[in-house]
């Protein structure tokens, strides 16, 4: 089965938000074995809708589309679908009575009851997460699915309802397993797996990198899940052995989630310091719940003086050493352990740029600075490519793997 990805909204076009709608379906589909043949982008215009699926259609078996299903004048999606096909609009009772008792006991708006307007013969994917459901209309060989443009109304909406009745679609089950790597760029990730790359036909490998990180997903296809598995096992064994310790996680783990965990097993509190990165280390672990058992507390100390006056950074040791120094993160390190009590400081100073490098410190050198209680401070120096926040973002990630591998 071919798909092609069709967002509905003007709003896209005008680039004020993100299609990330057809990033989370490229993926889910993949991972169900389904090709995407593109992605199309198109406003809210009944002509040119029409024209979109027309085209859209015209190289895929399925369309899948996301937007304008609210219950606005501009959203047109279902009525568009309904001409397309040849159907009239009609009521459905159940999806009706499901926004009533949604708006019990609160004001409803008049034009929601659009949202229970769908067009004649449709399959309907109720939306746990907002007022329009799901539509999904099939026709001479051909499938429509119309799902929210809320990510988190899609979202959820197609995990529940458009993975079940896509599965029904094949004979084979798809399972796939993906790796995370830390520490190892794109191109040697490929080139390390090269032989395995080359030979895949079940499972397939396939790179996602990132700025931080590179992601493989291994998608195999057999019977049944548990065979699918059993095909999936012995190359994922294969990568470990490759990769080893660069392997920091698999699925939806993160390396602030894994680094939260093993800071929480092993019974540490946490205190951060941080001046090139300006909190987005603190705010990694902040991210997730759970956090405030173990971070005690995160200080932005920007300044030499702040550094001096908050950390205790002596400043003889940034007049000598400079303030982006493995002597300065080790004492910023000490300094946010003590003051917070906590059993493990983290510090990060460096150069983001776009100015302030020099020859003998450049624009992308940032230190680490690493106290842990029992067994001393340790510092790292990274030279870090990219533009000033892609660098803030890799002096984070370098510090929470340095962490990883520092509590082992």
């Amino acid at each position: 089965m071919i798909v092609e990805i069709l967002g509905i909204g003007t709003e896209l076009l005008l680039g004020d938000i993100a299609n990330t709608n057809a990033q989370f379906l490229s993926r889910e589909l993949a991972g169900l074995g389904i090709t995407v043949y593109g992605h199309t982008a198109v406003g809210d215009n009944a002509d040119r809708l029409k024209t979109a699926l027309k085209y859209a259609f015209s190289k895929a078996d399925m369309v899948v589309a996301t937007g304008g299903l609210g219950p606005t004048q501009d959203d047109i999606s279902k009525e568009v679908a309904a001409d397309y096909f040849g159907r009239k609009m009609v009521l459905d009772d159940v999806s009706w009575q499901a926004i009533q008792s949604r708006f019990s006991g609160r004001d409803m708006p008049k034009n929601v009851m659009r949202n229970a307007m769908v067009p004649a013969g449709s399959t309907l994917f109720p939306n746990s997460r907002g007022s329009a459901p799901g539509v999904c209309l099939q026709q001479d060989g051909k499938i429509l699915i119309l799902l929210p443009g809320p990510p988190h109304e899609m979202e959820s909406m197609f995990t529940e309802h458009a993975v079940p009745f896509l599965r029904q679609k094949s004979d084979r089950v798809f399972m796939s397993r993906t790796l995370k790597i830390v520490g190892v760029g794109e191109s040697q990730v490929e080139e390390t797996l090269r032989d395995l790359i080359d030979a895949q036909k079940n499972p397939t490998i396939a790179p996602y990198a990132k700025i931080t990180e590179v992601a493989l997903r291994l998608t195999a296809a057999a019977k049944t899940k548990e065979d699918a598995t059993q095909v999936i096992n012995p190359v994922a064994q294969e990568i470990y052995k490759r990769f080893g310790q660069h392997i920091y996680g698999e699925g939806d783990a993160t390396l602030a989630k894994v680094v939260l965990q093993k800071l929480s097993v092993s019974g540490h509190t946490l205190g951060i310091a941080e001046s090139c990165t300006g909190g987005l280390l603190a705010s990694s672990f902040v991210d997730m719940p759970g956090c405030s058992d173990v971070l005690l507390e995160g200080a932005v100390t920007y300044s030499n003086a702040a550094k001096t006056a908050r950390l205790g950074v002596l400043q003889d040791l940034i007049i000598t050493h400079g303030a982006v120094s493995a002597e300065v993160a080790a004492a910023m390190a000490d300094g946010i352990a003590a003051s917070s009590k906590a059993t493990v400081g983290v510090s990060t100073t460096g150069i983001a740029g776009p100015d302030g490098g020099t020859a003998t410190k450049p624009v992308g050198l940032v230190f680490i600075g690493l106290h842990i209680a029992g067994k001393g401070t340790v510092t790292k120096e990274l030279r870090l490519m990219g533009e000033r926040n892609e660098i803030r973002k890799r002096a984070v990630n370098s510090a929470l793997d340095f962490m990883r591998t520092s509590l082992d």
